[in-house]
C-alpha cells in the first residue's frame, strides 16, 4: 500500500510567482504554525500601517520589580508584564551557591498571552508595555500576602494581569482581565503561553534532560511531550483541560486553569549539545482559551519543587508528571510510591536525622515485611535439592521419552506436594516493589544534595575514584555505594550456592554482580545504598533460614513421607503398637535383601 500510494501520489506543485511566471525563492508558511519570535526585554515591535489599534502599547517605561518571599526571589518587567526571572531560595544548582533558576533567560518573557486581531494579525502580549499599580521596584511578601498589577490600554479597551502571592507557598494566582476585548481579539480567544523550559539544575544533564518535558492533563489522562531521542516534538489536546506544565528532573510550573478551555499545545526542540555544554530544552506549553463570556479568566501557577505534599494537594494528578516506569509496571508501582513509599519515607524522615539512616531503616522494614515470601521460596528450593536425585534417575530413565519423562516428574510433583514454580514466584511478587524503589528513588527531591558518610549527594553517584580516561556507559569516575553493593552481591549469591551448583552458576555469581556495577555507577547513590542494605539482609535472612532447615530436616521431606514417617511413629492404623517396639523395622532393604539407593535413605 505504500508504494502504490507513493506511485500513484501526484508531484507537489511548484511554487510560482503567478505576476511574473518566475520560479519563487520562498514559500510563506501559514501564519498559524510560525512561531512569533519574541522581542528583547524593552525593544517594541515594529505595528503595521493599518492596525493601529495596538499603539497605545508602545508607550511607557520598560523597568523590573522584584517580588521576594522566604521561598522565592520572582523578577518581573513591564516589557509583557511577565516573569524574566523566579528563583527558589530553599534549593541550589548542583556544586553551586547560586538557586534554582525556573525561567528561561534567553526568552523575552516566561508567560503570555497569544491573540489574534480582527485584523488577522497575530500577537504577542510579552511585545507590549505594560504600566504598574506601583512605583516600588522591591515587594516583600508579608502575612497577609500582596498583589502585583500590570494594564495597558489596547485601543477601546485594555488587557491586564493580576498576580497574588502569599506567605510560605509557592503557588501565585493569576487574573487575565480583557476590556473591550471585542476591539483587538477574534472570537477565536487567546492562548495562555509558558515559553521555555526550566533550565538543568543537576550535575548529569543527559540524565536530567530524560526526566524534563512539557505536560498537559486533558480527560485524566497526562501526555506529555518529552525529547528523548527525536529533536523536535509536538501534540496538540482539544476540549477541557486540567493543567498545563513544564517540567525539570525535580522542579516544576504548572499552569491550572480556573474555568473552561478549548484545549491545550505541548512543543519541544532541543538545542545545542552536551558535548559543547550548551544543551537546553525549549519547551512551549500553552492553554487555549475560549472567546470569554466574561471580563476575567483566573488561574492559579504551582512554581516549585515536586513535592508530592505540595502538588497533590491540588488534587489534579500533578504527581502523574513523575515517570515511575512502563505503563504495565506502573499499574503497581504507582500505587506503590503513593501509598507506601512515600509516606513511609515522609514519617521517618521526620522522626530520622539523616536521609541516608532513612534508606537503611527502610530497606529493613520491608525486608521484614517480605521476609514470608523469602522465607517461602528458600524452602521450596530446599525441597527441589532434595528431589534432585529423583528427576536425574527420572532423566536417566526415560531419556529418550520426554513425554513420559515429563510425566513421571510431574507424578513426582504431585506425590510429594512439591511446587515446581513453588521457588520462583515468591521472589518473583518482590520484583514489583524493586522496581518502584528503583524508580521512586532517584527522583524523590527529598533526596538532593542530602549528604550520607562520604556521598555529598544521595541523588547523584558518590564518586570516590577519577578516572583518567572514560569508558562508554560506564563514565570516567567509579562510585563507592555501587563498588559496595557489587561485593555485597557476590557474597549474598555465594550464600546461596551449595556444593552442587555447577560451573555456571558459580561464573555467574561473578559476571553478574559486575554487570550491575557497570549498569548502576552512574546511577543515584541513594538508591545504591538501599540494593547494598538490601544485599546485606537477604544473605543474613538466607544463612538464618538454611540454619533453620538444616536444624529441622522434616520441613524439607516430601508429603508423602511425612505421611509414612508420622504412621511408623504410631504403629500406624490397627497395628500391634507392642510388637512394633519389640521388633522395630529394618527397612524395605532388610526385606529384599538389596541395598536402597542414597537418595531414598534421604
Amino acid at each position: 500500500m505504500i508504494v502504490w500510494l507513493t506511485w500513484l501520489a501526484p508531484p507537489p506543485p511548484e511554487a510560482t510567482d503567478q505576476a511574473s511566471g518566475v520560479e519563487s525563492e520562498q514559500v510563506q508558511a501559514p501564519a498559524e504554525i510560525v512561531e512569533q519570535a519574541l522581542p528583547a526585554v524593552g525593544i517594541a515591535p515594529v505595528l503595521a500601517e493599518d492596525d493601529m489599534t495596538f499603539v497605545g502599547g508602545q508607550n511607557g517605561v520598560v523597568r523590573s520589580i522584584t517580588v521576594e518571599s522566604d521561598l522565592y526571589r520572582a523578577v518581573f518587567s513591564t516589557q509583557g508584564g511577565t516573569f524574566t526571572s523566579f528563583e527558589l531560595k530553599e534549593y541550589n544548582r548542583a556544586e553551586s551557591e547560586d538557586p534554582v533558576q525556573l525561567v528561561d533567560p534567553t526568552k523575552g518573557g516566561a508567560l503570555g498571552i497569544e491573540f489574534t486581531s480582527p485584523g488577522n494579525r497575530n500577537y504577542d502580549s510579552r511585545s507590549f508595555v505594560f504600566s504598574t499599580d506601583t512605583n516600588r521596584s522591591d515587594i516583600q511578601v508579608g502575612d497577609a500576602g500582596t498583589t502585583l498589577t500590570f494594564s495597558t490600554p489596547i485601543g477601546d479597551g485594555s488587557i491586564s494581569f493580576k498576580y497574588t502571592f502569599s506567605p510560605d507557598s509557592y503557588e501565585i494566582g493569576l487574573e487575565v482581565t480583557q476590556d473591550g476585548s471585542a476591539s483587538f481579539v477574534t472570537r477565536d480567544g487567546y492562548e495562555l503561553v509558558w515559553s521555555g523550559g526550566i533550565p538543568f539544575s543537576e550535575m548529569d544533564i543527559q540524565n536530567s534532560a530524560l526526566r524534563a518535558g512539557a505536560y498537559a492533563r486533558s480527560g485524566g489522562e497526562v501526555e506529555s511531550v518529552a525529547l528523548s531521542s527525536e529533536e523536535y516534538d509536538e501534540q496538540r489536546l482539544s476540549g477541557d483541560v486540567d493543567w498545563v506544565s513544564v517540567k525539570s528532573k525535580y522542579f516544576t510550573v504548572a499552569v491550572m486553569p480556573q474555568g473552561d478551555t478549548r484545549g491545550a499545545e505541548l512543543r519541544g526542540e532541543r538545542v545545542g549539545t552536551i558535548e559543547d555544554g550548551d544543551l537546553r530544552h525549549d519547551y512551549v506549553a500553552s492553554l487555549m482559551m475560549p472567546s470569554p463570556s466574561r471580563a476575567t479568566d483566573s488561574f492559579k501557577l504551582y512554581m516549585g519543587p515536586m513535592l508530592y505534599g505540595n502538588i497533590s494537594s491540588y488534587d489534579l494528578g500533578l504527581y502523574e508528571m513523575v515517570d515511575l516506569g512502563w505503563d504495565f509496571f506502573e499499574i503497581v508501582t504507582r500505587p506503590l510510591a503513593r501509598f507506601v513509599f512515600i509516606p513511609l519515607f515522609a514519617f521517618l524522615a521526620g522522626i530520622v536525622p539523616s536521609y541516608g539512616l532513612v534508606i537503611i531503616i527502610m530497606s529493613f522494614l520491608i525486608k521484614l515485611v517480605l521476609y514470608p515470601l523469602t522465607k517461602s521460596s528458600f524452602k521450596n528450593m530446599g525441597k527441589m535439592k532434595e528431589l534432585q536425585p529423583r528427576m536425574e534417575e527420572i532423566k536417566a530413565k526415560y531419556k529418550d521419552d520426554p513425554k513420559k519423562q515429563q510425566e513421571a516428574t510431574m507424578k513426582m510433583y504431585k506425590e510429594t506436594g512439591v511446587n515446581p514454580l513453588g521457588g520462583c514466584l515468591p521472589m518473583l511478587l518482590q520484583y514489583p516493589v524493586i522496581i518502584a524503589l528503583w524508580q521512586f528513588l532517584p527522583q524523590a527531591i527529598e533526596l538532593r544534595q542530602q549528604g550520607f558518610l562520604w556521598a555529598n549527594d544521595l541523588s547523584a553517584p558518590d564518586v570516590i575514584v577519577n578516572l583518567p580516561f572514560e569508558i562508554p556507559y560506564f563514565g570516567s569516575a567509579i562510585a563507592g555505594f555501587t563498588l559496595l553493593m557489587g561485593i555485597s552481591m557476590v557474597f549474598q549469591m555465594k550464600v546461596s550456592m551449595t556444593a552442587q551448583s555447577n560451573a555456571q552458576a558459580k561464573i555467574f555469581t561473578y559476571v553478574m554482580p559486575v554487570f550491575i556495577f557497570f549498569i548502576f555507577n552512574k546511577l543515584a547513590s541513594g538508591l545504591n545504598l538501599y540494593y547494598l542494605c538490601y544485599n546485606v539482609l537477604t544473605a543474613i535472612q538466607q544463612k538464618l533460614i538454611n540454619k533453620q532447615i538444616h536444624e529441622h530436616p522434616e520441613e524439607l521431606k516430601p508429603k508423602a513421607k511425612i505421611k509414612a514417617a508420622k504412621g511408623r511413629k504410631s504403629g500406624g492404623k490397627g497395628s500391634n503398637t507392642k510388637n512394633s517396639k519389640a521388633k522395630p523395622s529394618k527397612g524395605i532393604g532388610a526385606i529384599t535383601g538389596k541395598a536402597m539407593p542414597k537418595s531414598r535413605h534421604r
